[in-house]
């Protein structure tokens, strides 16, 4: 009898604590894998865009506006990333906070336009942690320690992963330093490591480029001996083959630009991420 009693309580005990927990949206997959990564199982994390979606044309789907509506910090990239995510927490009703985890840094300008994806550099990385621990440890201070020690411990993961970046890139010539991509996501990564990239499309996968970009690009190439062009894994890669035929580059492997792989990919957390752009980068410009 007393062992059905405590069986009985436990089942009611266990529903109410995962209810406790803080209800957390991460726009998409590399900013849920901070949020995740401070917050541990102190938080119900839902992430809007997940492994290999691009969130730049995300259309959200009528689970989202729910998922909105629950939850208590709905944690965005910002810097124009989100199109799409006003309407979404408007036409949901939402009264969670938005926190935009972008907030102190300096953003790069491509023409008119703000660069959003200024996760590319890992010091920057780190501003996105502090954001996030912030706002977590502000929302639920009954976990804050919690929050803080798991940020703690992640930022010094952050630190040895600039460093490694650092020396890996300062083993390539300078020369040889330029690569193409598809869209303009590593801008971030180049101000910080010192490689340039070219890209056909601009800053966001939905724009085309036109004929005369590509002939521009392809010249480019030319000139300036580019030695290989890089896929990345939200695109569409014809774009790039043709203009690896056309110049004789080769194509130096695929990039992780702007969603984490699946679970059994490349790159299923920000570290590996990084790890797996800068070990591509390396192999095509080293040799």
């Amino acid at each position: 009898m007393r062992f059905l009693l405590l069986f009985a309580l436990l089942l009611i005990a266990s529903p109410l604590q995962a209810a406790d927990r803080l209800n957390v949206i991460a726009s998409f997959s590399i900013l849920g894998d901070f949020v995740r990564t401070v917050g541990g199982d102190r938080i119900n994390l839902t992430i809007l865009v997940g492994p290999d979606s691009d969130v730049h044309v995300y259309t959200p789907a009528p689970a989202d506006a729910k998922r909105v509506a629950e939850a208590r910090l709905v944690i965005v990239n910002g810097l124009g990333l989100e199109g799409w995510l006003p309407r979404l927490v408007q036409s949901a009703g939402s009264k969670a906070q938005v926190v935009t985890a972008s907030a102190g840094i300096a953003p790069l300008k491509l023409g008119s336009a703000a660069d959003p994806h200024a996760w590319q550099s890992v010091p920057n990385a780190k501003v996105y942690v502090t954001d996030i621990v912030n706002a977590l440890a502000t929302a639920d201070p009954d976990d804050a320690e919690f929050f803080h020690t798991q940020a703690k411990a992640y930022l010094e993961k952050l630190e040895v992963l600039d460093r490694e970046v650092r020396d890996a890139v300062a083993k390539i010539p300078p020369e040889r330093r330029k690569v193409i991509s598809t869209h303009d996501a590593f801008g971030y990564f180049a101000a910080e490591y010192g490689v340039q990239f070219v890209a056909p499309l601009g800053v966001s996968t939905e724009t085309e480029p036109s004929a005369r970009d590509i002939a521009a690009i392809i010249g480019q190439i030319k000139t300036q001996k580019i030695r290989a062009v890089f896929l990345e894994n939200i695109n569409d890669d014809r774009l790039i083959r043709r203009i690896a035929a056309e110049t004789g580059a080769k194509v130096g492997g695929t990039l992780i630009s702007d969603g984490l792989t699946g679970e059994k990919g490349a790159a299923p957390t920000y570290i590996d991420m990084v790890r797996h752009n800068i070990k591509a980068l390396t192999s095509a410009l080293d040799h």
